[in-house]
C-alpha cells in the first residue's frame, strides 16, 4: 500500500488493555479465559493505530487562483496598487526632469589650442642650459623639464647667422655650437614623448642689430624663410618664433602673407602650430595694434617689463589687451633671450611674486630658462644653468641656503603652473579686476562651476589691506598658494584681506549655485 493509506501495526500487549476491552474474555472474572476452541489462550494481536501527522500546507492550485483572482476584491485591489506604482513612477520622473530643468547649465568649453593650457619655457642659448652645452643636454634634461608641467618649449635660435651678415646665412644648417639635426630631431621625440611641444626660434639675424637685417635684404631673407619653414615643420617641431615680426609684416606683408599660412595652415593630426612672434613694444595700444596686424597666435612683448609700472598701469593693460582680444591670443612674460631673467628684472625676493602673477593671468605665461630657480644675469644675459637635487650635499653655509632658495623657488613654480595646467578657472576663467591701487592689485579668475580663484599681490614695502568685494565673493576662502609662510594653510577673510610687503596669495572657494 502506498504511504497516503498505510497505517503501521503495532503490537499491543492484551494484558495492558482494560479487561473489558480484551479480545475473548467475555466481560468474565477472574482466571484463565478460554477460548472457543477451548485451547487460547491470551496474548498479542495487531492493531492498526494510525500516528498523528503534521498537516502542511501545499499552496492553492492554479484553478483555485483563478478563480479567486477574478474575484471583485481582487480585482480592485490590482488596480489600486497599479495606479499607485505609476503615479509613484510618474512622480519620481517629473521630480528628475524640474531638478535636470532647475539646475545650471554648463557653459561651452573655448576654442583652445596645446599653448593655451599652460606655460611655455624659451631656452635661447643651447650651451648655457646644461653640461653637455649642446640639444643633447636639453634631451637629458627633458624628466626634469616634464616635472614643471610646462606644454611647450621654445629653442633657440640655434642656425647659422652670422651677425649682420645676411649673405652668410644658412637657416637649414644647426651651428655646431649647439649641435645637430640628428641631436634636435632626437630631442622632438623625447619632449613628444612627455606631451611637451617643440618650438624653434627662426629669427633671421639674431646675433646681429637688426632681426632682419636691413631693408633691402629683408625681402630676400623671407624667400629663404619661407622654404626653411616647409623642412624644420617636415622635422616635426610644433611651431615657430620670429623676433621683429613687425617689421618684415609692414616690408613685405605679401611674404608674410605666405610665412603665416606656412605655419599656421600646417598641421599634424588635426594639432595646430602655433606662430609666435616678439616685439620690443611696450605699449599696451601698440601690442593690441601689432595683434591683428601681424595674425600671429601669440605676441610677446614688453608691456610687463618696465620697472615703473604700478599696480594701476598692469590691471589698465592687462584690461586693455582683453577689451580688443581672447585671452588665448595673449601671453605674459618678463624678460626673454635679450632682455635678461626674472630675478634679474624684478630682484630675487620677488620671483616668487611674479611667478605667481604670470601664471594666474588670463593668457598664456612665458619664462626664460632659469627663471623657475631664480637665475641672475651677472656677465651675460645667458648666464649658465644651475643643476640641484635632493641628494646634494653642499659643506659652504652661503652655498647650501642660495642651493635651499632654488629648491623653494622651483617647488613653488612647480605648484603654480600644476594648477595652471589642470585648473579651468586659471585656464581660460573670466577675469575679473577687485581691487587695485598704485602698489596692490587683486582680481577674481573664476569658470562657471569650477573652483574658483582670488589673486593678490602688494608691491609696497609695507603691510596693505585690501578690501575686496564682489557679488561672487564668499566672507572666507582657503590660502591655496602664498609667497610667505605666515597664511599657509588657513581660511581669511575676504572682505578684508591683508598682506604684509612684498607678499602675493592666491586663494580659492568654491562654486555656489
Amino acid at each position: 500500500m502506498s504511504n497516503e493509506t498505510d497505517v503501521d501495526l503495532k503490537d499491543v500487549e492484551l494484558n495492558d488493555m482494560e479487561k473489558e476491552t480484551q479480545p475473548m474474555t467475555g466481560g468474565a472474572g477472574n482466571g484463565d479465559a478460554i477460548s472457543p476452541t477451548g485451547l487460547e489462550k491470551n496474548g498479542s494481536i495487531n492493531v492498526k493505530i494510525p500516528e498523528e501527522t503534521e498537516t502542511k500546507f501545499t499552496g492553492l492550485s492554479k484553478e483555485e487562483l483563478l478563480r479567486v483572482a477574478g474575484t471583485p476584491g481582487w480585482v480592485r485591489t490590482r488596480w489600486a496598487l497599479l495606479i499607485l506604482f505609476w503615479l509613484g513612477w510618474l512622480g519620481m520622473l517629473a521630480g528628475a526632469v524640474a531638478i535636470i530643468v532647475q539646475a545650471p547649465r554648463c557653459k561651452d568649453l573655448p576654442d583652445m589650442n596645446w599653448w593655451n593650457y599652460g606655460a611655455l619655457y624659451q631656452i635661447g642659448d643651447v650651451q648655457s642650459f646644461s653640461e653637455s652645452q649642446n640639444l643633447k643636454g636639453i634631451e637629458e634634461k627633458i624628466d626634469s623639464l616634464g616635472q614643471l608641467k610646462v606644454k611647450g618649449l621654445v629653442i633657440g635660435p640655434i642656425h647659422v647667422a652670422p651677425a649682420n651678415n645676411p649673405e652668410n646665412l644658412d637657416f637649414l644648417e644647426i651651428s655646431t655650437d649647439a649641435g645637430n639635426l640628428e641631436q634636435f630631431k632626437n630631442l622632438i621625440t623625447a619632449a613628444h614623448k612627455k606631451s611637451i611641444n617643440v618650438v624653434l626660434d627662426l629669427t633671421p639675424n639674431y646675433l646681429g642689430s637688426a632681426p632682419w637685417f636691413s631693408n633691402v635684404s629683408v625681402t630676400n631673407v623671407a624667400e629663404r624663410l619661407k622654404m626653411a619653414l616647409v623642412f624644420w615643420l617636415d622635422q616635426g617641431v610644433d611651431g615657430i618664433q620670429l623676433t621683429g615680426v613687425e617689421h618684415v609684416a609692414n616690408t613685405v606683408p605679401s611674404l608674410w602673407a605666405d610665412i603665416r599660412a606656412i605655419v599656421q595652415n600646417g598641421a599634424e593630426e588635426g594639432k595646430r602650430r602655433v606662430l609666435i612672434g616678439v616685439t620690443e613694444k611696450t605699449s599696451a595700444v601698440e601690442v593690441s595694434e601689432l595683434l591683428n596686424f601681424t595674425g600671429v597666435d601669440l605676441l610677446l612683448s614688453g608691456v610687463l617689463t618696465s620697472k615703473h609700472m604700478t599696480a594701476v598701469d598692469r590691471t589698465e593693460t592687462v584690461q586693455h589687451l582683453l577689451a580688443y582680444h581672447n585671452q588665448t591670443q595673449l601671453a605674459w612674460n618678463i624678460g626673454g633671450r635679450k632682455e635678461g631673467h626674472l630675478a634679474t628684472l624684478v630682484g630675487p625676493d620677488m620671483v616668487k611674486f611674479n611667478q605667481l602673477l604670470l601664471l594666474t593671468l588670463p593668457g598664456t605665461p612665458v619664462f626664460n630658462y632659469g627663471d623657475e630657480i631664480g637665475l641672475v644675469d651677472e656677465d651675460t644675459k645667458s648666464p649658465k644653468m644651475l643643476w640641484d637635487s635632493q641628494g646634494d650635499a653642499e659643506t659652504n653655509g652661503t652655498a647650501k641656503v642660495e642651493r635651499e632658495q632654488r629648491l623653494s623657488y622651483r617647488s613653488f613654480f612647480k605648484t603654480m603652473s600644476d594648477l595652471r595646467g589642470k585648473e579651468r578657472s586659471l585656464q581660460h576663467g573670466d577675469y575679473i579686476p577687485l581691487f587695485n591701487t598704485t602698489s596692490a592689485l587683486a582680481y577674481l579668475r573664476q569658470w562657471d562651476q569650477s573652483i574658483r580663484y582670488i589673486a593678490a599681490f602688494n608691491w609696497h614695502n609695507e603691510t596693505t589691506n585690501l578690501h575686496l568685494s564682489h557679488p561672487d565673493l564668499p566672507n572666507q576662502a582657503e590660502v591655496l598658494v602664498n609667497t610667505e609662510d605666515s597664511l599657509a594653510s588657513m581660511s581669511v577673510d575676504v572682505w578684508s584681506l591683508t598682506l604684509g610687503p612684498g607678499q602675493a596669495v592666491l586663494l580659492q572657494f568654491p562654486y555656489i549655485a
